[in-house]
């Protein structure tokens, strides 16, 4: 018997799963999936419950270190390429007995550390420990500002000068420089820490008398290093060079991509540079393509828009739109939907840029406008591959609008995304890009318009209370919406007025954790509307009162905010930061 059948058959023995949640997961092992990412990605357990478990199928005690503060004397006492390579970590020492953390029992490296060990006449206590904790842990051998103060310090020597020193103006950047140790070190200490940190984008830039290098984290910027302004044109120069980008090209931008191994993970960087006025600035986005897409629950639509959506992309035919300023998640929630239709009897072809996740099954297309392969061109092409569903990264233009609009009129469903602030505007914008009426409301089905409001951490969330004040516009607010949609996401009120009294709001405080943001990941707030009969007829008919009041009578509605407040009663985000988004 495996070890997933024996994790199994514990979960069944201590009754954590029912009969039904059994036959679900012998299914999905029987497809391949893992069991342990299966049950955490569908919560059925909490990770370090799930460890917790484990410990005793391999027989190690199970601890807790997520919390802990570990000495740096006592982490030390193991090499960090040992940490590692064998993900383990020595965590505390009482006497002579040193305790170690393995997310995996390993054999090989067990007798590595009992020999290191036997050295310092210690014996080691060997505990089960969870991946989170050992990456929190972990992150501790590596300090940014010590592994870049090291660098510089090579670098100074090499050159000679103090680090201090500022040159300006356009420098030459010599091949030596580009590729040179100290600066080929410091853009891998960048990346990685960007990567571990889970941000979106790194900004590398001038500011005053440095180089700042900024990380887009939860969509929010945060100054993460300062660096002499003198090596800023150096480091440039070497992430052109990994995305293949013209050296002595610096007047105009330029855009590139370089896949990097980080952490063992493949990562995709889009990389953008812009002339500034004494310098150049580079952005690069982070496309974790070893990462799947995540599922619509998991994104955080509500019950309705979660039927809504189900039933839209149901459709064989017809226009599918997700709506929201730069940054919203849109693309993602694409492809959440693309998971969702992913089947072996359909054809499915898309127009991106950039590709975010790979899918097995999808024929998924990059543009390149510089050599004529636009949105509207590749859709074109993508007609004569007989597809069954096509999705547009885009609709940027009336060319891809119309193209688009005439997909979906020959029997394909189209998803797509547009620039929007709420789902109704989608009706108009389409209409400013000289879409016929007739069309629109014939093929238009579905529009979602979302934004993405930062999550309270779990682990340091507290409770408060609001102002009278606040209360009653928040109440008034959802007082505007279907009481069975609020009460399917509320189920302990009966009336809107309860809310507030049988639900607790939380603040965000701040701790290790999540960098002391007080917020960890992000959760989707949005709203979805159904192009039915009465809309459609409205828009036929170059109804001018067209609004949400007539979408109300035509529908169940809960609009962003709406929605948005919904999620703070559950606890999952702060009323500050839904308006933030919503304000944007």
């Amino acid at each position: 018997m495996d070890r997933s059948e024996q994790l199994l058959d514990l979960l069944i023995s201590q009754k954590i799963i029912n009969d039904d949640q059994v036959a679900d997961i012998k299914e999905q092992l029987a497809s391949g999936k893992d069991l342990e990412d299966y049950l955490l990605s569908q919560k059925i357990l909490a990770e370090e419950k799930l460890v917790e478990l484990k410990s005793s199928l391999f027989k190690l005690p199970y601890y807790n270190v997520v919390d802990e503060d570990v000495p740096e004397d006592i982490l030390n006492f193991l090499p960090e390429e040992i940490a590692r390579t064998y993900k383990l970590v020595a965590f505390g020492r009482e006497g002579k007995t040193l305790k170690v953390g393995l997310v995996e029992p390993n054999l090989k490296a067990m007798e590595a550390i009992n020999f290191l060990a036997a050295d310092e006449k210690m014996q080691v206590q060997y505990y089960l420990i969870s991946q989170s904790a050992w990456e929190k842990i972990f992150k501790k051998y590596q300090k940014m500002e010590e592994e870049i103060s090291s660098a510089l310090e090579v670098r100074a020597k090499e050159e000679g000068e103090e680090l201090v020193a500022i040159q300006t103006g356009d420098e030459e950047v010599n091949a030596e420089d580009i590729n040179s140790a100290p600066v080929s070190r410091i853009v891998s200490v960048i990346i990685r820490h960007a990567v571990e940190a889970r941000a979106s984008d790194i900004h590398i830039e001038t500011f005053g008398k440095e180089s700042r290098v900024r990380y887009r984290v939860d969509g929010i910027l945060h100054t993460s290093l300062a660096l002499p302004k003198s090596i800023h044109n150096a480091i440039i120069a070497r992430i052109k060079v990994l995305a293949k980008l013209k050296l002595d090209e610096t007047r105009i931008p330029q855009d590139g991509r370089v896949r990097l191994m980080v952490n063992n993970r493949e990562i995709d960087f889009r990389v953008s540079t812009l002339p500034l006025a004494s310098s150049e600035k580079v952005v690069m986005r982070i496309l974790d393509v070893s990462r799947g897409a995540p599922s619509l629950e998991d994104l955080g639509f509500n019950k309705l828009a979660l039927s809504r959506i189900g039933d839209g992309i149901k459709k064989t035919s017809g226009i599918f739109l997700v709506t929201g300023p730069t940054g919203s998640g849109k693309t993602t929630t694409l492809y959440a939907l693309l998971n969702i239709l992913n089947k072996e009897g359909v054809n499915i072809s898309t127009l991106e840029d950039p590709i975010e996740y790979e899918m097995k099954g999808v024929n998924q297309s990059q543009v390149r406008p510089k050599i004529g392969f636009s949105f509207a061109n590749g859709l074109r092409s993508l007609l004569r591959q007989d597809p069954n569903i096509i999705m547009v990264g885009e609709i940027r233009d009336e060319e891809t609008a119309e193209l688009s609009i005439n997909a979906s009129l020959t029997g394909h469903l189209v998803l797509s995304t547009l620039h929007t602030n709420d789902a109704l505007g989608a009706i108009f914008r389409l209409l400013d890009m000289k879409i016929e009426r007739f069309l629109l409301s014939s093929t238009l089905k579905t529009v979602v318009a979302q934004r993405l409001a930062r999550r309270l951490c779990e682990y340091c969330k507290k409770e408060e209370t609001l102002p009278e004040e606040t209360v009653k516009e928040l109440s008034a607010e959802l007082e505007g919406a279907p009481l069975a949609a609020i009460k399917n996401e509320l189920p302990d009120i009966n009336s809107i007025a309860e809310a507030f009294s049988h639900y607790k709001i939380y603040k965000a405080v701040g701790c290790p954790r999540c960098d002391n943001t007080g917020y960890a990941n992000r959760v989707s707030i949005s709203e979805v509307i159904e192009i039915n009969d009465q809309l459609r007829t409205m828009i036929d008919n170059d109804d001018k009162n067209i609004n949400i009041e007539t979408v109300k009578q035509a529908q169940d509605f809960i609009s962003i905010k709406q929605d948005g407040i919904i999620k703070v009663l559950l606890g999952l985000t702060t009323i500050e930061e839904v308006l933030r988004v919503i304000e944007s």
